[in-house]
């Protein structure tokens, strides 16, 4: 356990940028995203809010309009905001 909160610390040392932008997610299988709010970013993950309580461990999003879509992970969940990190 000490191990993996050393690693998550190491993770948060990453310059976050704080935002209130609107994002949209794509859980699999659906053709329709979902809009929600990114609250903050880094290079390697970002949290999120107003997310539907269904969201799986793993989804794609989109940070820009017409960006390519992210895949993602979810870290921690608190109600309907998310940490999620960024994968590849």
């Amino acid at each position: 356990m000490l191990k993996d909160r050393s690693r998550l610390q190491q993770e948060r040392q990453q310059i976050r940028r704080r935002r209130r932008q609107s994002a949209w997610i794509t859980f699999d299988g659906e053709a329709t995203d979902r809009e929600c709010w990114v609250a903050d970013v880094s290079q390697g993950g970002a949290k999120i809010t107003g997310v539907a309580a269904e969201v799986g461990s793993q989804f794609d999003i989109t940070l820009v309009p017409h960006a390519p879509k992210r895949r993602c992970e979810v870290v921690w969940r608190h109600g309907r905001t998310l940490g999620i990190k960024f994968l590849g």
